[in-house]
């Protein structure tokens, strides 16, 4: 089972901290077996003040983090203010120093402040919150941080943007570890989108999409018709508006063009077609509406940095050759 430790520090926001377990929670094997573990801890294993206005209780201290597999930071104020200080306090960098070398770090929000300090982030890829990237950016000029993006996958070291991109990133992590048919049965197990590409936009200045918003009806149609060529025209007639209209109205409600989107859901439908059949590459790309072997191959390779039949082989070793 993967060991899952989550750090709460002083004036850790509740929601965020709590992201972890729900999510990792919900993640089943077969017979319903838990495929992870979840431990809170504390730098002292006591109470922690959080950002509302309540405590929480914690039963666990540092020693924890020396048996997780993944460590999350999630934000806080403390976190927060002693990565702006450049100074982290001695119990916090010794908590640190427990985390094993091979275990995956991951930030949500401002957790990354923390990470940044610590020096975990020197040279990475790395996002936060959208407000807060400048200023992140500005103390650590050796990160390259990306303010456009909901996550950032970079190996070992995991970061993503506020409040429920940090689920986007612990689905993604779930659909890394076991596939996407796990990772969707885990988000809707707890009724959240069982998908959003790390490299969509954040949402700035701009609402979360609604069920019932002016392109959604598009969107549903796009979905049951991947397997045929969709042209921009198309869509912007389901939606009974003009291109021009509907590819602003699109932009605005899901944060990236129609036509990126499309290829977005394309490269899931491949994904999830390489690790639940059996079918071959160029019959997976007819359906997912790439037309060629080919095409998918340039687009996986671009989503994921591997080949179709790499990916398949690690969710489906024997069809690895197919």
């Amino acid at each position: 089972m993967h060991r899952v430790v989550v750090l709460a520090l002083p004036g850790v926001v509740p929601f965020e901290l709590a992201i972890p377990a729900r999510l990792f929670g919900a993640a089943l094997g077969s017979g319903g077996n838990p495929l992870y573990s979840v431990t809170t801890c504390s730098l002292d294993g006591g109470p922690v003040d959080t950002s509302a206005d309540f405590a929480i209780a914690v039963d666990h201290d540092r020693t924890a983090l020396a048996q997780a597999d993944t460590v999350v930071i999630p934000p806080s104020a403390s976190g927060r203010q002693w990565g702006e200080e450049k100074a982290l306090p001695v119990p916090l960098r010794d908590a640190l120093g427990l985390v094993r070398p091979d275990a995956r770090v991951m930030a949500i929000c401002t957790g990354s402040f923390v990470l940044a300090a610590a020096g975990l982030l020197d040279g990475r890829p790395v996002t936060t919150h959208w407000r807060e990237s400048d200023r992140l950016q500005g103390l650590y000029p050796d990160l390259m941080v990306n303010a456009d993006v909901l996550f950032i996958d970079d190996g070992s070291v995991l970061t993503s943007a506020g409040v429920s991109a940090g689920i986007d990133l612990c689905l993604h992590m779930i659909r890394r570890d076991h596939g996407s048919e796990i990772a969707n049965e885990a988000a809707r197990s707890c009724v959240v989108p069982p998908w959003r590409d790390g490299g969509q936009a954040q949402y700035i200045r701009r609402p979360m999409v609604e069920a019932d918003s002016t392109t959604a009806q598009a969107r549903v149609w796009a979905l049951e018709h991947l397997d045929r060529p969709l042209t921009l025209a198309e869509l912007a007639a389901r939606s009974n508006m003009s291109v021009r209209t509907f590819s602003r109205r699109f932009q605005d409600e899901v944060g990236v063009s129609p036509m990126t989107w499309l290829t977005q859901q394309r490269v899931e439908r491949a994904r999830e077609l390489l690790e639940s059949s059996d079918l071959p590459v160029d019959r997976i790309a007819e359906q997912a509406g790439f037309g060629s072997g080919g095409s998918l191959r340039q687009h996986l390779l671009a989503a994921t940095g591997v080949s179709p039949r790499a990916y398949r082989r690690t969710f489906r070793p024997a069809s690895a050759d197919r």
